[in-house]
């Protein structure tokens, strides 16, 4: 789907656990291979507790593997250390969910977008200024805006305030953590679509994480579905209609229809995934899937090719399970 000369970061079977007590093992993200492209979004969707956040904190370098490896441009960072580390995070930047708690409320703006850059030497403290002006300015905020305090400002201009920081060090990857879902809905459009300017013109890649499938299916190139630690499904962003895993169903289903179509059913989920510190043998979405088969009580899908660029880890999609 992609040209792999723009390939960026491959993360191949990235698996991260956590030591519980009484000697269980908690698996936040069980082999999980994902890649990022320059110029295109991929979007990580999936309920809270999925793994998500774990999978990206290791792309970002603020959390280690417990096994797998992650390139960027070759080089597996997962064993930097030191100063090739604090020079590498240049490389790969973080807007956060919530941008008030990711900024210093005794800080200026300016000194907030320009940290960064005075960190690794890129300016002089003479540049602060024109620099914070320029940067704000390509987040479509007034210059202006630099002289004022995070609590000046509202949850959209924070959070453009938050792009602005991760865009100065003009990194090749930007992580998004859920960086549209603490706003309003309005506000949410404005911020995508700066959002997708912005990856076109500096040819970033992107990592969007999100619960909503209608939103990131608006902008991201491709959709991976995230569960239980596990990605379950990989499509392209365009051919969301064809998704074939039925917990994408699932989700799919529980989108409203902004069109007030009322033939629409809204579908929740049955049931409750199982507590990570205790998942089943076999497929991890087994008890709260209406097509469960006894192979999928006993072993565990692979990802399989089912179309284009479209893989599914499900026995009934690869036809073992079928009667």
């Amino acid at each position: 789907m992609f040209d792999e000369k723009d390939l960026v970061l491959e993360a191949k079977h990235v698996t991260r656990k956590f030591q519980a007590s009484g000697g269980r093992t908690l698996t936040a993200c069980d082999d999980v291979s994902l890649n990022l492209y320059r110029g295109k979004t991929l979007g990580l969707v999936g309920e809270s507790g999925c793994g998500k956040s774990t999978f990206m904190r290791m792309i970002v370098s603020l959390d280690t593997p417990t096994e797998g490896e992650i390139l960027f441009n070759g080089v597996d960072i997962t064993k930097l250390k030191g100063e090739q580390l604090r020079q590498h995070r240049q490389h790969i930047q973080m807007v956060f969910q919530d941008p008030t708690g990711s900024m210093n409320p005794k800080m200026k703006v300016r000194d907030i977008i320009c940290e960064p850059l005075l960190n690794f030497d890129r300016i002089s403290k003479s540049e602060k200024d024109a620099k914070a002006r320029e940067l704000l300015e390509m987040v479509e905020l007034p210059g202006d805006f630099a002289d004022r305090f995070p609590h000046n400002m509202s949850g959209g201009q924070r959070q453009r305030v938050a792009i602005a920081r991760a865009l100065a060090l003009e990194p090749e990857i930007i992580i998004m953590d859920e960086a549209t879902s603490a706003l309003d809905v309005s506000v949410q459009k404005t911020v995508i679509e700066l959002i997708a300017k912005l990856q076109k013109e500096h040819n970033i890649a992107i990592g969007f994480i999100c619960h909503d499938l209608g939103l990131i299916q608006s902008f991201a190139h491709e959709i991976a579905v995230m569960y239980l630690g596990n990605i379950v499904e990989m499509f392209p962003a365009e051919d969301i209609a064809k998704c074939r895993h039925p917990y994408t169903h699932a989700l799919m289903g529980a989108i409203f229809d902004t069109k007030m179509d009322f033939s629409k059913k809204i579908e929740s989920i049955e049931g409750e995934p199982p507590s990570p510190l205790d998942v089943p043998p076999g497929c991890p979405f087994q008890n709260r899937c209406k097509h469960c088969k006894d192979i999928c009580k006993q072993d565990k899908p692979a990802l399989a090719e089912v179309g284009p660029d479209h893989t599914v880890a499900c026995h009934m999609c690869s036809g073992e399970a079928r009667s």
